[in-house]
């Protein structure tokens, strides 16, 4: 009866660290420093971009088919001077482009790039 115990112990164990465990592949595509606590990592392509919200000092949104987490919107604020993360260059980006965006989780489904200097919305290959 010990040693079941222990067994089942010891594979709670390394389900749990297997679990828990991620690659610096997939914490970052583009070899940039790890996000900052907190913040969300998705890849995936661009599925539309409306920057019209900017007119009137909303956020931009950025639809991306993340990988694993399905349609997400990652939004990009009209104030980049308020941010601390670089500002994104919306016009090298493209519908269908493979995309790593690094944000703070807003509601569900919705990333906002702003908050942190580690925040950002890029390319990748």
């Amino acid at each position: 009866m010990r040693t079941t115990s222990i067994q089942v112990l010891l594979a709670c164990s390394v389900a749990l660290a297997a679990a828990c465990s991620t690659t610096p592949a997939d914490a970052d595509a583009t070899g940039a420093e790890p996000p900052a606590d907190g913040a969300m990592t998705i890849v995936g392509p661009i599925v539309s971009i409306d920057t019209d919200p900017w007119a009137y000092d909303g956020n931009a949104v950025v639809l991306v088919d993340a990988d694993g987490r399905g349609r997400m919107a990652v939004e990009l604020p009209a104030r980049w001077n308020l941010c601390e993360a670089e500002p994104v260059d919306v016009a090298a980006l493209s519908v269908g482009m493979r995309v790593q965006a690094v944000g703070a989780p807003s509601g569900d489904g919705v990333l906002v790039v702003c908050e942190a200097a580690a925040h950002r919305l890029v390319p990748i290959r």
